[in-house]
């Protein structure tokens, strides 16, 4: 609790001098009470009502930025507000766009209140288009000031940064992979669990808002894609079986060791070192070789040095082609042609472990692409796979576009959020204007601050805002009565009244948040005009009639919030996950020869699918239980939603990586396991995805359960190729992932639940 007053007091300390100052100036020194009021709403929109995620100097830059937006809006505010019906108009639109910037990350999403602010104020009256001058020189003052002040005054410590995070998730794999390639050639405990540590400071959960590359830019995209690429090389690393016999093989030693360095170079790209290109290319040549080898009958012995190559492989040092370093997969050299049986030598428990450091050596080379691309954006210098980095090359205005193109429906949260409040405002503003609403503003104001996510958290703040407003009217009516007309009581009173209202409020809840406001907007409106007690009387009026408005559409525009929605995304995701598994084993048993049906644009429809699970899921964290508790964790212990993103990022991953040329082929019966279980794992995705799709024909039931003994590879077959292996280990991790998915029971129902 202190450590949350610290927090709030830093920012009410600047909010108050910002707008205090502002006000001040406009009003008592220049007499200008309009440029004074957009002085100080200005500072209070993106200081106290904007919730920007960062350090102070990471929020004045954002607030930097969005200057010339402000700007706009209290323009086009201003002209539009002169007709009830072009306000109305403008309302809806300026509330759907602000509202839909959340695509854009944290920070768009965390400013979008303030803006919102900005021009709700000059909405209402006085309709008065010639003062815009004034308005815009009181906002300009406000910002400004507000900048400086985030900027300069009582700075706050900042938390490591993403890349920050990811650099030290390499190192640790590094050492893990360096471990791993020397005897006892295996981890102990404690280096398993710092590589689980390590990859969970990388989940988004545990990443400040401010710090998490969410945007829809190359770096931000590349950013995301090395945490994920790191996490998955830590788990692999952890997860490598002991060697058979002890010795893993001088092929596997190089990679590894490969692997080691070029994790170690790449935690040094992202602290601003080189690109590490020639780790790069030291792995990539190694895992080719170690394919091949793997792929061809295995020699009696290691050769003697200045002997020649193993048959069936490029010597070590040879040097990959632009194709396999450009895709980070020189997996298929020397693979069999297409419907050969030629079985290599290696024992099984050989070639599971080959297929294994196969895995993570491809992971160590699309982290090391991912965080070239995130440190030097378009001027990497490591070869980038179009497929998989299929952003490296797009322009950011197109970016931009697949980011809004991809949430722009009615499945997605934040077109679901955009819509809400958009329709809320623009009623809110219709009764104004319409009935002539007393300080519609206020009302506006309510429907903004007081509409959430769900109908349960809309009415329990709803309540809550109504007791404090009530309570705040009665200390407004009392204040008004007894000074009366002096202006220098409410002016005295105002700093001080501000900087209690915004220590206390963010840390008591909302209730206390709405009459220290009641209390403070009755100081500030003090000041400008002739005050009654009936002020009091009209903020308790404003208040109830903008939160009926919050209240009637968040109880017809989706009232559970992301319950539902992330229900639906992630059976989606499966479903389309289940048809990409198919397809790939089918692929791959054919050897190539059987084309998949869903291809490219498959792949992208589970990426969608994907994206909207993520965004869903992050929503549903943040919402708040019925009864206004923390975040509900129960429905997420019942259902491991984390695991089920996971399946469609390794469903997309696996799947490219098995259908890279040039095909390979597989014996009859290795084809027919390959196939069959491929078939099990995606009946299994399927029978899960029903379960958890809240628009079946029958209500959602309990997650199955998977068997243990499915969860492992089917009975091996004599002979079989390295790709099958490769194929039996990524079935194994996805059915791995289903899993976790699964929890005992169902989800809980609507009522309060035990913690």
């Amino acid at each position: 609790m202190a450590a949350d007053y610290a927090v709030s007091g830093r920012r009410a300390v600047r909010v108050t001098l910002v707008a205090a100052a502002g006000f001040y100036l406009f009003r008592y020194g220049l007499d200008r009470p309009v440029a004074a009021t957009y002085a100080l709403f200005a500072s209070v929109a993106l200081g106290g009502l904007a919730r920007i995620p960062g350090t102070g100097r990471q929020r004045a830059a954002t607030a930097l930025r969005l200057l010339p937006v402000c700007w706009l809006l209290v323009a086009v505010g201003t002209f539009l507000s002169v007709r009830t019906w072009s306000a109305v108009v403008g309302m809806l639109a300026v509330g759907f766009m602000l509202g839909f910037a959340a695509v854009g990350g944290p920070r768009p999403a965390g400013a979008a209140p303030g803006l919102q602010l900005l021009y709700i104020l000059p909405s209402f009256p006085p309709y008065a288009p010639a003062t815009l001058g004034e308005r815009l020189a009181g906002t300009s003052t406000g910002l400004a000031l507000f900048i400086a002040a985030e900027a300069l005054i009582l700075p706050e410590p900042g938390p490591p940064s993403y890349r920050a995070r990811a650099a030290h998730a390499g190192r640790t794999a590094a050492h893990c992979a360096a471990l791993l390639a020397a005897p006892p050639y295996a981890l102990t405990g404690p280096d398993i669990r710092a590589a689980g540590e390590s990859s969970r400071s990388l989940r988004p959960l545990t990443v400040p808002e401010a710090e998490r590359p969410a945007g829809p830019g190359v770096r931000d995209r590349a950013l995301a894609h090395t945490g994920l690429a790191t996490r998955t090389l830590l788990s692999r690393l952890a997860q490598l079986p002991v060697p058979p016999g002890g010795e893993p093989g001088s092929e596997v030693t190089a990679v590894l060791r490969a692997v080691a360095g070029l994790a170690a170079a790449t935690a040094d790209c992202l602290g601003n070192g080189p690109s590490p290109v020639t780790p790069y290319e030291h792995l990539a040549v190694a895992r080719a070789h170690l394919s091949a080898v793997s792929a061809a009958p295995a020699p009696a012995r290691d050769p003697a040095p200045g002997a020649p190559a193993p048959t069936g492989g490029p010597a070590p040092g040879t040097p990959a082609t632009a194709g396999d370093l450009a895709s980070g997969t020189a997996a298929t050299a020397g693979d069999p042609a297409p419907g050969t049986a030629r079985a290599p030598d290696f024992p099984p428990a050989v070639l599971r472990r080959h297929a294994a450091v196969l895995e993570i050596a491809d992971a160590a080379l699309t982290m090391a692409t991912a965080a070239d691309l995130a440190v030097h954006g378009r001027r990497a210098a490591v070869p980038v796979a179009q497929g998989r980095f299929w952003y490296a090359g797009t322009w950011t205005p197109l970016l931009w576009w697949h980011r809004v193109r991809g949430h722009a429906g009615r499945r997605s949260v934040f077109f679901q959020n955009a819509v809400r409040i958009a329709l809320a405002l623009t009623a809110a503003r219709l009764v104004a204007g319409v009935d002539t609403l007393p300080h519609g503003f206020w009302a506006t104001l309510a429907t903004l601050t007081l509409t959430r996510t769900t109908m349960d958290e809309t009415w329990h703040t709803i309540r809550l805002a109504l007791a404090g407003t009530l309570a705040g009217a009665l200390v407004t009516a009392g204040t008004l009565s007894l000074a009366g007309t002096d202006t220098a009581v409410y002016a005295v009173a105002l700093p001080v009244w501000m900087l209690f209202a915004f220590t206390v409020g963010p840390v008591k809840g909302v209730g206390w948040a709405q009459g220290l406001f009641t209390v403070l907007v009755a100081l500030v409106f003090a000041q400008l005009a002739p005050p009654t007690w009936r002020l009091a009387e009209v903020r308790m009026l404003d208040v109830l009639v903008g939160s009926a408005i919050g209240a009637v559409f968040g109880l017809l525009a989706w009232p559970r919030g992301a319950h539902d929605e992330l229900r639906q995304a992630a059976a989606e995701l499966l479903r389309r996950a289940a048809e990409i598994v198919v397809a790939t084993g089918a692929s791959v048993a054919g050897g190539g020869a059987v084309t998949a049906p869903s291809g490219v644009s498959g792949h992208r429809s589970l990426h969608r699918a994907v994206v909207l699970a993520e965004s869903a899921y992050a929503q549903f964290q943040s919402e708040p239980t019925p009864f206004g508790g923390m975040p509900s964790r129960t429905a997420a212990r019942r259902v491991d939603w984390q695991a089920a993103l996971m399946a469609g990022h390794h469903t997309l991953w696996g799947s490219v990586r098995l259908l890279a040329p040039p095909p390979a082929g597989l014996g009859r019966s290795a084809a027919d396991s390959v196939s069959g279980l491929g078939d099990r794992v995606a009946g299994r995705m399927l029978l899960i995805s029903a379960a958890l799709d809240p628009g079946a024909d029958t209500p959602a039931g309990p997650v199955p359960l998977i068997d243990p003994a499915l969860v492992g590879s089917a009975a091996e077959p004599p002979g079989a190729p390295r790709l099958y292996y490769a194929t039996v280990s990524w079935l194994d991790s996805l059915l791995t992932d289903l899993t976790r998915i699964a929890r005992a029971g169902p989800e809980p129902g609507p009522g309060p639940h035990p913690p």
